[in-house]
């Protein structure tokens, strides 16, 4: 499928002003090597004045990326791992009142009635994607599939209006792609970068002879920003789980095996043929076998026993022959095994799971209780668990970004240069969950009391009051200039109702 110069070739959906300004090298930044990021695209390359490259349909790419995403769904229907990732999401996104979040612009340079245009955006953005509704999901999309995609649909004849509505697309049906064009060095001879092309391919089936190449401005791209070894592919978050989520089913499975096979008791039928000839002695213990035996076959996917003769099991009896001159028909008895509830395997390869799950196992456990109102509970796990919410939440505020951006870029509130100097002040605030955050809040000021206690006699003498304000007491210098007019004015308030008692 050989394309022209990218410039006469017309991508799906729409694209912003100067979009080639972005992909276009800077002609005094040479390199020989396209630039990286951490958005997993397979590179493809042209060469001369025309594009002459095939785009990889049926790729090795594409079909490990569908097989991945396929992979990670799979393993968070996992009763372990689901509810790992139910409380994962759940710290991420608190919605049960009012919004899940909000834009914050306090850092952002510009003008009170931009901010308050950027600030109506974003709430139409987060009406348009159901945010209050489908939060949940989307974050939990996220977070299984390593990335999520949403489609930014606008008229083409009037695109002052902005993005009029946001679709979802499925992870495991689109894949970004980057076009590099070299040119030669007129100096060194070397092959320089002349321009990147970025457009992401949309396929219903991976291995389809077709697909649809859609703008980079009419897609919302973000991932987990994980990438494997080789750089050159998106992981989840629960890529690490793998293998040990394997190993926990194979343990479990091959328990639940041995146990079914060892726990009953197997009898041994010792068969008096007589003196028949051996082909009718064969005959015979195949009537008795298949008269009185029964056939027990476990289900390993379905967790079922059935009876089934067709197949052999490891729970059958044995059946023995025996001749004339022996004791005659006898049937004794096998003992089943002993030991069967041992399962320090299991609880190991358990714990495994829940580590590589960066969850406090003392949440997954089901014995562990959890009671709100003792400080005490507030341990370190779960303070690196609410950071590494906040790695989440950080990276998923993309999402919004990103389409934050192009709406205003479109509705002509700002332009491409604002942005680029704003956007590292725009921040997404989540709600918290209030509980533990009260929790935390409170052990930290009691261990700060209790340690301004133990000091109190030695200020003055040893340590002033500003130390142990900013050292004890952890306040900023904004908190002490506030706390010390705070603290003046209600001293002189304090003075004059005294006065007027007098």
């Amino acid at each position: 499928m050989a394309e022209q110069d990218n410039s006469i070739f017309k991508l799906f959906g729409f694209e912003l002003k100067r979009a080639s300004d972005r992909v276009k090298e800077d002609p005094k930044l040479k390199s020989i090597v396209a630039p990286t990021d951490e958005d997993g695209a397979g590179y493809i390359t042209a060469s001369g004045s025309h594009y002459g490259q095939y785009v990889d349909m049926d790729g090795a790419q594409a079909k490990d990326n569908q097989q991945l995403i396929i992979k990670y769904r799979g393993v968070s229907h996992h009763p372990e791992v689901d509810a790992a990732i139910e409380d994962i999401v759940n710290e991420s996104i608190v919605g049960s009142e009012g919004v899940s979040c909000e834009i914050n612009l306090d850092k952002v340079d510009a003008k009170d009635n931009i901010k308050k245009q950027m600030t109506e955006e974003f709430n139409n953005i987060y009406s348009m994607m159901k945010f209050s509704e489908l939060g949940h999901d989307i974050f939990r999309s996220f977070y299984v599939d390593g990335r999520v995609v949403f489609h930014l649909v606008v008229n083409e004849s009037n695109m002052k209006a902005g993005i009029q509505e946001i679709r979802p697309i499925d992870a495991a049906k689109i894949r970004k792609v980057k076009e590099v064009k070299y040119k030669k060095d007129p100096a060194t001879g070397a092959k320089v970068v002349d321009r990147v092309n970025e457009f992401y391919l949309f396929q219903e089936k991976a291995g389809m002879n077709q697909g649809v190449r859609l703008s980079p401005d009419s897609v919302s791209y973000t991932t987990s920003g994980l990438l494997d070894p080789s750089k050159k592919q998106v992981v989840s978050y629960l890529h690490k789980a793998l293998k040990p989520i394997n190993q926990l089913r194979m343990m479990e499975d091959s328990l639940v095996i041995y146990r079914l096979a060892r726990a009953p008791e197997r009898r041994i039928f010792y068969i008096d043929v007589g003196n028949m000839p051996r082909n009718k002695s064969e005959a015979y213990m195949k009537d008795i076998m298949t008269r009185y035996r029964n056939k027990l076959v476990y289900n390993a996917s379905t967790g079922e026993l059935k009876d089934d003769r067709k197949h052999m099991s490891m729970l059958e009896d044995f059946w023995l022959p025996r001749r004339e001159g022996g004791r005659g028909t006898e049937i004794t008895t096998l003992p089943g095994g002993e030991n069967l509830g041992q399962i320090d395997d299991i609880i190991y390869f358990q714990k495994r799971l829940y580590r590589s799950l960066n969850v406090p196992i003392n949440r997954l456990e089901q014995e562990a209780q959890f009671s709100l109102g003792r400080a005490t509970e507030i341990s370190r796990d779960e303070v690196k668990f609410q950071k590494f919410i906040d790695r989440l939440r950080k990276r998923f505020s993309t999402v919004f970004t990103n389409i934050l951006r192009k709406q205003l870029i479109l509705k002509g509130v700002i332009t491409e240069q604002d942005w680029e100097m704003w956007k590292s002040d725009v921040y997404v605030d989540y709600q918290r969950d209030n509980h533990f955050t009260e929790l935390k809040d409170a052990e930290l000021l009691r261990e700060r009391l209790t340690t301004l206690d133990q000091v109190s006699n030695y200020v003055g003498e040893y340590f002033s009051r500003e130390w142990v304000m900013k050292n004890v007491m952890m306040f900023s210098e904004e908190d002490i200039s506030q706390m010390k007019d705070e603290v003046e004015k209600e001293n002189a308030k304090g003075g004059d109702e005294q006065d007027e008692e007098v």
